[in-house]
């Protein structure tokens, strides 16, 4: 318990030395960076303190905005520098918003979103959704979909749900509550994106987003009034999904079918996992099991990811450089987010187990990719 506590300081203190994502904007950034359009739904109330309008306080009205942010032209793949506290902020090097216009309500969310998709042809008209996870300021989740975005060239309508995460290393408590209350506010916004007229939604979940977003899923399958949304899922990605694996298998036995392809992004050197799995009394979580083994009677695809994670390797597949490469290479491609999700030996060593399927990353593989 003392080494838990030492932990939980050093990442506190780590956290109060870096600057924390607030949103501030700047519309002149727009001519310096590349500016990513990201859609939000949130169901964060106002913060008393700061005034800010999307804080850590749960709300039960679902709020939407659509938030330009210019993504600056020099800064490392997988990289999100934030303005220092007093700081002038720089748009060559920091990331800021060059609009930020909160939403009348759901209808005009949908309008804004159908203007989008009418401009790419039919059958063609994509969006991802991406949940944050723990440990998240509004800023952060929204500013982490416009970098992956970018740095993998994503041609589609980006949209994100920004859940009441305390934004604090000691809030994973009340973060975990928070999963549980946002399940309705992540469903209803599936409905409006699918209503707005996406042919295709991508679900990408990252932490305690992959909880929600599985128990979302789970929420969906019982009830036949999400049928035409069900139907429009072309794909769940899952980053270092910190889920219980018996609880998993549980969350799949009830969905049923899974949407495909179905990936879930891995790496055993994943430090907030390992944390994370003591604290409730586990050896692991999803996000960091030893191999496919452990889910082998599921349609899914594990991609291992620890030859590539350095510090805590929580988010290998935003931070690696490299690895982004070799994810924007398949995003291209459409690997990934095609047929049974296999990429082939562009990633690395591909292992069957049973229904689930294995990839191994490596550098070397990486290397290899970009010289093609």
């Amino acid at each position: 318990m003392r080494r838990l506590i030492v932990i939980f300081l050093s990442a506190g203190l780590m956290s109060a030395c870096a600057p924390r994502g607030t949103v501030i904007v700047d519309p002149a950034a727009a001519s310096v960076g590349s500016v990513q359009t990201v859609y939000i739904a949130t169901t964060r109330g106002p913060d008393p303190e700061s005034g800010e309008p999307f804080g850590a306080e749960r709300s039960k009205e679902t709020r939407y905005v659509r938030l330009g942010v210019a993504v600056p032209p020099v800064r490392g793949l997988g990289q999100i520098e934030w303005p220092r506290p007093h700081a002038r902020p720089d748009p060559v090097h920091d990331f800021l918003a060059t609009e930020r216009d909160i939403l009348s309500g759901p209808e005009a969310f949908r309008a804004t979103l159908s203007q989008q998709f009418r401009h790419k042809p039919a059958g063609k008209r994509d969006a991802v959704v991406f949940v944050h996870g723990f440990n998240m300021t509004f800023a952060e989740g929204a500013y982490r979909l416009a970098q992956l975005g970018h740095d993998l060239k994503l041609d589609s309508v980006l949209v994100h749900y920004s859940w009441p995460s305390r934004g604090h290393p000691l809030g994973y408590a009340y973060d975990r509550d928070s999963v549980l209350f946002a399940r309705d506010g992540l469903q209803d916004l599936l409905e409006q994106v699918s209503a707005a007229g996406a042919d295709h939604i991508t679900i990408a979940a990252h932490s305690l987003g992959s909880l929600l977003t599985v128990e979302t899923l789970r929420q969906m399958a019982s009830s036949r009034s999400s049928s035409a949304v069900w139907r429009k899922i072309s794909g769940v990605i899952l980053f270092s999904p910190d889920i219980d694996v018996d609880v998993f298998h549980e969350q799949a036995a009830a969905i049923g079918e899974l949407p495909q392809p179905f990936v879930i992004f891995t790496s055993k050197r994943d430090k907030a996992l390992a944390l994370s799995a003591r604290l409730t009394g586990e050896r692991e979580r999803l996000g960091n099991i030893d191999g496919a083994d452990e889910v082998a009677d599921l349609a899914v695809t594990v991609m291992d990811t620890t030859a590539f994670s350095t510090g805590a390797g929580h988010f290998d597949a935003a931070d690696s450089a490299s690895l982004l490469a070799v994810l924007g290479q398949i995003a291209t491609a459409g690997g990934v987010l095609e047929g049974d999700g296999r990429v082939g030996l562009l990633a690395g060593t591909v292992v069957t187990v049973r229904n689930a399927t294995q990839i191994i990353m490596t550098p070397v593989a990486a290397m290899s990719g970009m010289s093609n």
